[in-house]
This record gives structure tokens, C-alpha cells and sequence, in this order.
């Protein structure tokens, strides 16, 4: 039977869950880091046993959410992917899956959220748990660098080429000013959809200063030829996948396609640095120029009692009204707007 038991990991416990061949950026101890600094909570560590063996481990973050404590790993909006287990090849991963529930009464939990990178739908659904596909994108990083170039569309290409002839450079940054600059950007484009952002600068902030130090982290400015920041691009990696965590430029500085050429770099950059993917996420049809292989990855929602998961789904519907509304609120004035106001 398999069950899991929570840990307060030792430097050697965090030695054998980093050596894991499974072990993913957003489970690392930096990564984790930055997760209690801005969601708040407490890491989850746990050993995954089957009896008196150890298949691997577990990781999530215990949180507090409208009154209810959650195991998330991760919660939906936290802005972190795949948390999850990391097993042993072969090790029964749906069991694992299945043990969670139980886990999570030990914790005082009413809720689990589950999104594991190498849980299939399958899986999923045989466990008896709520699920919802998650669709994800990512561009093969394997092939040399001018095949990769050639595999994308041409719109990227020319892009590419076109930035380069309006002058427009790439630069890799570490000064904390880049999070003022993304947020800004990052603002711009949620006014174009009549929304606001989902996390402030404090957030990007508290990224960098868990990630970069330990390497697994790239940030990218997109200068134009006066050397004024028009775009950013935010990209973790470790090991062989690296990741899109969020990119923004300014509208008007678009048509100098910089978006694209930040991406190209650090599609060169994670490459040389030996990942053989960069994962784009869910969501947004902009992606597909890029040519990514697209993969269907669940996530699952375990609750105690009924209620609760129905109040999960109107708590999600309720924040996308309000995110809906402040941009609204948040949106500039028309001519004819200020006029009348006037």
C-alpha cells in the first residue's frame, strides 16, 4: 500500500530529492523559496513510501484559502507550474496519487490541488479525482541551431531579422529596476484586453532574488536603438527544460518585433546551457508560431466535502470578474470620454 509521510528534510534529504532525474525548476529549494515568500504558507516535503520502501518524494505548499486550509501543488494562479511527486522509474504514480487525499487529512486539509508533469490523463481519471486538461506547449531544443531556426514559422524568422535591422538588442539582466520595467510593460498589454495583471512587481522581485543567484533564472531586455527598454522576458530552466514564466512590451514598440528576438535568445541560451525543451505554458495562440509539440497535462482537485469544490469554482469565476472589472477601472479615457468629463 502506498502512503506518504511528511519530512523535515535534511541537507541529505534535499540531496536526494534534487538527485532525482524527475526533479523539475519548480520544485527546487529555491523555487520553493520564492513560493512562500509570495504565496505565503509553509513547504510540504514528504517521502512517498510503498512499506518499508521509499519510491521518492512529494512536494507542495500548505495554504490557507478563504478560511479553508489547501495542499496545493501548486494552486491555480500562484504562477508556478508543476509541482508533484518525483518517483523512482516505475514506481506507481497514479497509487501516489491516490495516497494524497488520506495525506492530506494528516495536514488538516480539506482540499488538493495536484498538477504533475508525468501524470497522464489516464492516470488521472482512474484515480477518481476532478480533473481538468491543461494544454501545454513546448519547442524541442534538441535539433542544431539552425534547424530550429528554420522550424518555426516564417513570420517568426522574418521577425527576427527585422528586429535585428531596426537596431533592436538583446541584454541579459540582474538589476532589480528589470521588475519595474516588466511590470510596466506587462500593464500596457492587460489594458489592450481590458484587464489588470494577476501579481504585482513584488512578486517578480521575490523571483529574482530566489532564483538568480543559483543560475536558474534568465531575464531579458529587448533595448531599441536609443537603448530604451521596449519588452522583457522571464525564462527559468533547469536541467534539460527551461520555461516561458512571462514576457510584455510596450504596444507602440511592437511593430520593431522585439517580442520575438528575446524569445530566439533564450531559446540560444537555454540550448547551450543543455535543455532539450522550452516549455511555453498554456493559453495564447501566439505560441503556435513557434511550432511547439502540444501535450495535455492534468490537473486534478480532491476535496473532502462537495461544497468546497463548488465553492473552488465560483471563488475562480468570481476573480476573473474581478480582474475583469479593475481593468475596466484602470482603462484610460477616450477622447470623447474626457470631453464629456470635462
Amino acid at each position: 500500500m502506498v502512503t506518504i509521510e511528511r519530512i523535515d528534510p535534511s541537507p541529505l534529504d534535499h540531496e536526494a530529492m534534487e538527485a532525482a532525474p524527475d526533479r523539475l525548476v519548480f520544485q527546487t529549494r529555491e523555487w520553493m523559496s520564492f513560493l512562500v515568500q509570495s504565496q505565503g504558507g509553509l513547504p510540504v516535503y514528504a517521502r512517498v513510501l510503498d512499506g518499508p520502501d521509499v519510491l521518492g518524494h512529494f512536494t507542495g505548499l500548505l495554504v490557507r484559502r478563504w478560511g479553508v486550509r489547501i495542499l496545493a501543488s501548486p494552486l491555480p494562479g500562484s504562477t508556478t507550474d508543476y509541482l508533484g511527486f518525483n518517483l523512482a522509474e516505475g514506481a506507481d504514480r497514479q497509487a501516489a496519487v491516490r495516497a494524497l487525499p488520506a495525506f492530506a487529512k494528516e495536514l488538516r486539509c480539506a482540499h488538493v490541488e495536484l498538477r504533475d508533469r508525468f501524470l497522464t490523463s489516464e492516470q488521472a481519471q482512474a484515480t477518481g479525482a476532478r480533473t481538468a486538461p491543461y494544454t501545454l506547449w513546448s519547442v524541442d531544443l534538441s535539433s542544431p541551431e539552425d534547424s530550429l531556426f528554420a522550424h518555426m514559422k516564417n513570420s517568426v524568422r522574418t521577425s527576427v531579422r527585422k528586429a535585428r535591422r531596426e537596431g533592436v538588442t538583446i541584454e541579459k539582466a540582474e538589476d532589480l529596476s528589470f521588475a519595474d520595467d516588466y511590470m510596466a510593460q506587462l500593464a500596457d498589454v492587460f489594458r489592450k484586453q481590458g484587464l489588470v495583471p494577476t501579481y504585482g512587481v513584488d512578486r517578480v522581485r521575490a523571483l529574482m532574488e530566489h532564483l538568480l543567484p543559483s543560475g536558474k533564472l534568465l531575464l531579458l531586455r529587448a533595448l531599441d536603438g536609443d537603448g530604451r527598454c521596449i519588452a522583457t522576458g522571464i525564462f527559468p530552466g533547469y536541467r534539460a527544460t527551461a520555461y516561458f514564466w512571462g514576457g510584455a512590451s510596450w504596444r507602440e514598440s511592437q511593430i520593431l518585433q522585439p517580442n520575438e528576438l528575446i524569445m530566439w535568445h533564450a531559446m540560444l541560451h537555454w540550448k547551450r546551457e543543455g535543455a532539450t525543451a522550452l516549455e511555453l505554458g498554456g493559453g495564447g495562440a501566439y505560441k503556435l508560431k513557434y511550432r511547439p509539440a502540444c501535450e495535455t497535462v492534468p490537473s486534478l482537485a480532491m476535496s473532502r466535502f462537495v461544497a468546497l469544490q463548488r465553492a473552488r469554482d465560483v471563488v475562480q469565476a468570481a476573480y476573473r470578474v474581478r480582474q475583469r472589472v479593475g481593468g475596466l477601472m484602470h482603462r484610460p479615457l477616450t477622447d470623447s470620454a474626457s470631453r464629456r468629463s470635462g
